[in-house]
């Protein structure tokens, strides 16, 4: 078996629940710290050495998270020890077998309001919710409610919000009322980041996100959301060729309508055109289809592998699909889109070219929301920051089943 070191903190959530004391573990901190490796691997152990037979919890914002980020990262170690697991993708559920016990794993989605009637009515032993503060409040305390089982526990990671977030105030500030163990992490508790990488990531955020992702403080935004954004240092538009290309929407009637054109080139991503349209600075709104000529004309003939799209525009969709394109729902989850965003723009995956000047205008003027209105952007300015938000969210989910090929090239 591989050896694997663990940091001081990272040893506590394996080995927390041995002795019974508490009933539920919360481990915040900064990103890449090491949280979810240690979290996931001491639950699956928790599980399979105290209970046989029974079923458990794998909570995330969304079910591919949650079989990416714990999954993904327990399921080698676990399976370097012995466990041996089937699973059941329809179902998402996962039956775990190891030391002649044997228990089921069922994986859960906390995406908005309505995920709390997904896990409703099933009896657990324990739950693991992964990033946590994305979570609906609905969807987590439905989630601790179904833990009914004698010694059952819950255990929480999350990276910091804003200092009015829910979770912060009912959790965090009262884990010693709550009978919750709480751990703070930070970059150093993760012995697999270098101090070169570490350094880097110091690089990447200023401001509030520096405080938030870096040193994982729960820290109230405040004004520009992308405060590190330069106009004057946008690139200009590369050469090519461009190995593929997406379009990212956000769609309005009355608001204004923006779309931005994709390039991907030596595996970053360039924002290479635009189209914004303001129905009411033109006295004009238009309709679903004069809006798939305006996607068309941005195209230019390209071949599109994905259209993503504001998954309100329903009927956009639609007329999108019916012409032929690969069209997506995008995920509309905004501050973990913003935190993505960020570390995008920052880390030079995703690029804003010049010309792109709906886009550099929004930039310089997207903000919080002031004074105890907690983690909300101003409903103004949005637009392209909305698509740019869409596209970054669609990267890491794959491409569409087809592309659109029209025959003229482009670049």
């Amino acid at each position: 078996m591989k050896q694997l070191s663990f940091s001081p903190k990272q040893r506590q959530v394996l080995e927390w629940w041995r002795d019974g004391r508490f009933d539920a573990v919360i481990c915040d901190g900064a990103v890449r710290s090491g949280k979810t490796l240690a979290l996931s691997v001491s639950f699956f152990l928790w599980a399979m050495t105290r209970f046989h037979r029974q079923r458990f919890g794998l909570c995330a914002a969304s079910i591919n998270a949650a079989r990416r980020n714990l999954l993904g990262q327990a399921g080698p170690v676990l399976t370097e020890m012995g466990f041996r697991w089937e699973e059941k993708v329809s179902r998402n559920e996962i039956a775990v077998r190891g030391g002649g016990r044997e228990n089921v794993f069922y994986l859960y989605g906390g995406r908005d309001e309505g995920s709390a009637a997904s896990i409703q009515g099933v009896t657990l032993a324990g739950v693991l919710l992964d990033e946590a503060a994305l979570m609906p409040r609905s969807f987590v305390e439905q989630a601790c409610a179904r833990c009914s089982v004698k010694g059952g526990k819950v255990w929480f990671s999350c990276n910091p919000a804003g200092p009015e977030h829910w979770f912060y105030k009912e959790w965090v500030l009262r884990a010693e009322e709550k009978n919750a163990l709480y751990l703070h992490f930070t970059m150093e508790d993760n012995p697999a980041l270098g101090p070169e990488v570490r350094e880097r990531y110091a690089r990447m955020f200023r401001g509030s996100f520096y405080r938030r992702y870096v040193l994982g403080e729960w820290e109230a935004s405040q004004g520009l959301v992308y405060d590190f954004f330069d106009a004057e240092a946008m690139p200009e538009v590369p050469a090519g060729p461009f190995a593929r290309w997406r379009i990212s929407c956000d769609y309005g009637t009355r608001n204004p309508a923006s779309f931005g054109l994709w390039g991907e080139l030596d595996g970053r991503w360039y924002r290479t055109g635009e189209y914004y349209y303001d129905a009411r600075e033109s006295g004009r709104q238009k309709t679903d289809g004069e809006y798939a000529g305006d996607l068309e004309r941005l195209a230019g003939g390209r071949r599109i592998e994905l259209v993503v799209v504001d998954p309100s525009a329903a009927s956009f969709i639609e007329t999108l699909r019916r012409a032929g394109w690969s069209v997506r729902k995008a995920d509309n989850r905004v501050l973990e889109g913003i935190r993505r965003t960020a570390e995008a723009l920052k880390s030079g995956r995703v690029l804003i070219c010049r010309g792109c000047r709906a886009a550099a205008r929004e930039f310089a003027l997207y903000r919080w929301e002031d004074g105890g209105a907690g983690d909300r952007v101003r409903k103004e300015n949005d637009h392209a920051m909305d698509d740019i938000r869409y596209f970054v969210m669609s990267l890491d989910s794959g491409g569409g089943s087809a592309a659109r090929f029209v025959e003229r090239d482009a670049f």
